[in-house]
C-alpha cells in the first residue's frame, strides 16, 4: 500500500479521500526541516500546501518519494527541476481556486477603483469625507490582462459581464480561445497602452520576474490601477512606489508580495494602496477543492499510474493508464533492447508511432522509450527525468507519428544513432497486449522479450543454428524460444534468444568465439 505524508495544514477530506482511495495517510502539519528530513525517506508521496519547502536535501533524504502534489497552483516552494533530476512528479491544482483568485481579483479592482478601504476607515474614524473619494466607473473602461489561462479567463468573463473592454497579452493564447471569450489579445505593450485597469495573471518565471517595472509605467494611460493577485515579483515594488507618488499609478491592490509573509514593505501605509494577505484562494470553497483535487491526483498516480497536472512529466489520465500499459512495456522493452546494445555516444533518438498507437497519448510512452534506452548507461533514469537527461546531453529527440497502418495494426519503432552507427529495433503488440520485438536493423523477425536474453549478429551459413544450441546445452542453459531473421540469403542474419539462466561470460566469450558470429550481447530485461 502506497504511503502518503500530508505536511501542511490541508482540508480533512484529502486524508479521506486518501484513505478511500487504499493509500495509507499520515497527516502532519507543521513539521520543521529536521523532522521532515527525519521521515520523509519512509513515504511514497508528500502533498503540501505553501509552508513546506521540498529543497534539494529534502529529495535527497525522500529515497522512496514518486510524487510531491500541491494543493493550490503556485510551486515557488517545490524545487521543480531537482525533483524531476530526482524522478519525482510534482502535480499542482491549478482548477481548484481558480473561481476564488478571479473573484478575490475582481473585488480588488472595485475596490480599489471606488476606494473603498479608505472609505471605510475614514467613516469608522468619524469623518465625513464625502468629497474626498471621488471613484471611477468600471462601464466602458479597458481592464489589461497579462496572463489569460484559468484564472485570468474567468477575471475575463466577470470583467465582460460587467460591461469593460478586455485586451489580453498571453503567448500562448489561442485566437479562437481570445474569440471564444469574446476579448481582444495584443502585445504586451498594448495592454500597456490601452488599460485603465491592469491585472496580473501569470506565474512567476525568469521571464515574468519584474515584468511590470520602470519601462513598463511609462507606457501606461495617466491614472492607471494596477491589480495583482497572482505572484509577487511579478512587479518591481519600488518602481511602483514611485509611479504611486508620481501620480502615474491612481492605486495599486495587492494580494502578494516579493517577500511574504510580509510584515514590512514600502508601500504599506501609502493612502493609494490596497493590501491583502495573499487571500487569493482562501475561500472555504476552495480549500476543499484543493485539498480533494489533490489527494485524487496523488492517489492515482500511485495507484494507477495515471498523471494529472503534472508540471515535470506528460499527462496521463487514470482511464488512459490501462490502455496504455501493454504500450508501456513495450515502450521500455524496446529502448532497454536499444540501450543495452548502445556502446557510444548517443546522438538523435526518433520514436515513430504508426496504427492504433498513433492515436493514443503517446508523450509517456516516448518518456519511457527513454528511460528504458538511457537505463542501462546510467543509473537512477526514470520517465520523470528520461526527457531532462536527454536534453542536458544534447541528444536530439524526435517523435513521429503515422497515420497509416502497415503489415502490423499497431507498430513502434525507434532509430538511435551513435556516433558510430544507427541501430533501428520496431515492436508490436500481439492480441494487443503481449509486445514483441518484430524487426532489428531492417532483420524482420518474431521475438518475445525474456528476463535473459542472448542477442547475436552472425553470417548465415549452414550449421549455424545448430553449433550454438550445442554450445548452449554443453553448458548447461537451457532454450525458452529461439528468432532467427535475416534479409538476404548467405549475408547477415540476427538471432535472439531467450535462455532460462543468466548467460555468464564464460559462456558469451565462447559463442563470440563460434565460426560466423559477427557479434554477441548478454541481454536482460
Amino acid at each position: 500500500m502506497p504511503k502518503v505524508l500530508i505536511s501542511d495544514k490541508m482540508s480533512p477530506l484529502a486524508e479521506k479521500t486518501f484513505k478511500e482511495r487504499g493509500v495509507e495517510v499520515d497527516y502532519k502539519p507543521g513539521l520543521d526541516k529536521d523532522e521532515l528530513l527525519k521521515i520523509i525517506g519512509d513515504y511514497d508521496g508528500l502533498a503540501i500546501r505553501s509552508s513546506t519547502k521540498v529543497t534539494p536535501k529534502v529529495l535527497e533524504a525522500a529515497t522512496n518519494l514518486k510524487v510531491v502534489g500541491r494543493a493550490g497552483i503556485g510551486v515557488d516552494n517545490v524545487d521543480v527541476p531537482a525533483a524531476t533530476n530526482a524522478g519525482v512528479v510534482v502535480m499542482n491544482t491549478p482548477f481548484g481556486n481558480s473561481i476564488t483568485t478571479a473573484e478575490h481579483a475582481i473585488a480588488m479592482m472595485m475596490a480599489l477603483v471606488r476606494q473603498i478601504p479608505q472609505a471605510n476607515a475614514s467613516t469608522h474614524a468619524g469623518k465625513w469625507e464625502k468629497s474626498k473619494f471621488m471613484g471611477m466607473e468600471i462601464t466602458g473602461k479597458t481592464l489589461g490582462l497579462i496572463g489569460c489561462g484559468n484564472i485570468g479567463s474567468v477575471v475575463a468573463e466577470r470583467a465582460l459581464g460587467l460591461k469593460m473592454k478586455v485586451v489580453a497579452f498571453d503567448p500562448f493564447l489561442a485566437p479562437e480561445r481570445a474569440a471564444d471569450l469574446g476579448i481582444t489579445k495584443v502585445e504586451l505593450d498594448d495592454v500597456f497602452a490601452k488599460a485603465d485597469v491592469i491585472t496580473l495573471h501569470t506565474p512567476l518565471t525568469d521571464q515574468t520576474r519584474g515584468i511590470v517595472g520602470t519601462e513598463a509605467f511609462k507606457k501606461m494611460k495617466d491614472g492607471v490601477r494596477i491589480v495583482n493577485c497572482a505572484r509577487g515579483g511579478l512587479i518591481d515594488e519600488a518602481a511602483l512606489l514611485e509611479a504611486l507618488n508620481s501620480g502615474k499609478v491612481a492605486g495599486a491592490a495587492l494580494d502578494v508580495f516579493e517577500v511574504e509573509p510580509a510584515t514590512e514593505n514600502p508601500l504599506f501605509g501609502h493612502e493609494n494602496v490596497i493590501c491583502t494577505p495573499h487571500l487569493g484562494a482562501s475561500t472555504t470553497e476552495a480549500q476543499v477543492n484543493v485539498a480533494l483535487q489533490v489527494a485524487e491526483q496523488m492517489a492515482d498516480y500511485l495507484l494507477t499510474g495515471g498523471v494529472t497536472n503534472a508540471l515535470n512529466m506528460p499527462s496521463l489520465s487514470a482511464e488512459e493508464a490501462p490502455k496504455l500499459k501493454p504500450y508501456m512495456r513495450l515502450a521500455e522493452q524496446i529502448g532497454g533492447f536499444a540501450g543495452q546494445l548502445t556502446e557510444h555516444g548517443l546522438k538523435r533518438v526518433m520514436i515513430e508511432y504508426e496504427g492504433h498507437v498513433a492515436e493514443l497519448n503517446t508523450k509517456p510512452l516516448t518518456a519511457v522509450v527513454l528511460e528504458g534506452l538511457l537505463s542501462p548507461l546510467m543509473s537512477t533514469v526514470n520517465m520523470v527525468n528520461a526527457p531532462v537527461i536527454a536534453k542536458e546531453r544534447n541528444i536530439q529527440v524526435t517523435e513521429v507519428k503515422h497515420d497509416r497502418e502497415g503489415d502490423y495494426q499497431t507498430l513502434i519503432k525507434l532509430t538511435v544513432e551513435t556516433e558510430k552507427q544507427t541501430r533501428t529495433v520496431t515492436g508490436t503488440l500481439f492480441a494487443n497486449q503481449e509486445p514483441r520485438i518484430v524487426e532489428i536493423n531492417s532483420v524482420r523477425l518474431e521475438a518475445e522479450v525474456a528476463p535473459n536474453m542472448l542477442y547475436v549478429i552472425n553470417d548465415d551459413k549452414p550449421g549455424f543454428i545448430g553449433a550454438l544450441g550445442s554450445l548452449l546445452g554443453y553448458n548447461g542453459v537451457n532454450i525458452a524460444t529461439f528468432a532467427l531473421g535475416r534479409k538476404i540469403e548467405g549475408e547477415e542474419a540476427v538471432c535472439l534468444v531467450a535462455v532460462d539462466q543468466p548467460v555468464q561470460d564464460i559462456v558469451l566469450d565462447q559463442v563470440t568465439a563460434l565460426a560466423h558470429v559477427r557479434q554477441a550481447k548478454r541481454l536482460t530485461f
